[in-house]
């Protein structure tokens, strides 16, 4: 297993540099320019100065080197002029953002724990209410339980997150008084300080309703893998088998057949994760929470490049990282899967 994994590691490495070229030539030739939204007063030498100021000037494959060198790099570059040696450019250089004028790492990083927090316990949420969902379902198939749980799963697919969000703020918040226990803040509130028990109740309020908009759909999809992974290894003879030797209707279900049953489900919920994120930034904007997601769509919205270069090969990481997850899973839940 270790051998395996080491070697995924390496595949990883050249498998993120193509993703990386891919995502940086194809918004280095999309339409924008960071110095469209300056007044039309500024004079075109000024203009074309600004741009040389932020490395536009430079070949691509300068650009893409220096963009890259920042990914790679624990402190982050920004493009400095042709002059300048890239690989012994100082530390202090930075990846700017065209839109704040500030660092983008630093601004991703004051944006992701907002996310995490969000994002993180709804999926959480999700898949702790989806597995015993799905066993119980298919275990008792056809049952009212079962009935219910493929209502509430195909409501869950079928609903998306911008309906549903603003679904929950209607029901939750405009309908409700605000006395009311059911009433909950639809505008998450980022600057809460959590420093006592008051503001800890205000922040775990705040968090209900994006929790709730995430969590539906994680719930919706796992619990129906859940269910049909279940159904395929309740009939095989090895389940008959633990039953004919007087094992108890417990060890079976959950020793056996879940475990068999959670390999295919593994990689849903592995590569959950990183779509999770994509469905997040429908989600933050609904509910303006400060997170990563919504910093991607107001970046898209400024055309500004860098951040959206940056945001973008985090998501393409997550993606990678968890397929390796789910693959090592795999060897785990499964002795008879041998890598080595």
């Amino acid at each position: 297993m270790l051998t395996y994994t080491i070697r995924r590691l390496l595949t990883a490495i050249p498998t993120l540099i193509f993703i990386s070229l891919i995502i940086f030539l194809l918004l280095d030739m999309a339409p924008g320019d960071p110095t469209a939204q300056l007044p039309l007063t500024i004079p075109p030498e000024v203009r074309e100065q600004i741009r040389q100021s932020l490395g536009l000037g430079e070949p691509v494959h300068i650009r893409y080197l220096l963009w890259l060198k920042q990914m790679v790099w624990s402190e982050p570059v920004y493009y400095l002029s042709q002059s300048v040696d890239w690989i012994s450019a100082p530390d202090e250089a930075r990846l700017i953002s065209w839109q704040t004028r500030a660092p983008v790492m630093d601004t991703i990083l004051e944006r992701l724990p907002q996310t995490l927090m969000v994002v993180g316990l709804a999926y959480v949420v999700g898949v702790l209410i989806a597995l015993p969902i799905g066993i119980i379902s298919a275990y008792k198939q056809y049952s009212v339980f079962d009935q219910a749980g493929t209502f509430v799963s195909m409501i869950g697919f079928s609903i998306p997150p911008f309906f549903s969000g603003v679904l929950m703020i209607i029901l939750f918040t405009v309908m409700m008084p605000n006395d009311s226990f059911w009433w909950f803040p639809s505008i998450y509130d980022t600057t809460l300080v959590i420093d006592s028990w008051e503001n800890f109740g205000k922040q775990v309020r705040q968090m209900v309703l994006p929790v709730m908009v995430l969590a539906l759909q994680t719930t919706a999809q796992i619990s129906r893998f859940m269910r049909a992974s279940m159904l395929d290894n309740l009939n095989q003879d090895y389940v008959r088998t633990a039953r004919a030797k007087g094992m108890t209707e417990s060890v079976v279900v959950l020793k056996h057949v879940l475990r068999n049953s959670m390999i295919p489900v593994v990689t849903v919920i592995a590569l959950g994760i990183p779509a999770i994120f994509g469905g997040a930034i429908i989600t933050e904007q609904i509910f303006k929470v400060n997170g990563i997601g919504q910093l991607l769509i107001v970046s898209i919205q400024a055309s500004d490049v860098p951040m959206v270069q940056t945001l973008t090969f985090i998501f393409a990481i997550l993606i990678v990282f968890f397929n390796l997850i789910a693959d090592i899973l795999y060897g785990i839940l499964d002795p008879r899967i041998r890598y080595d």
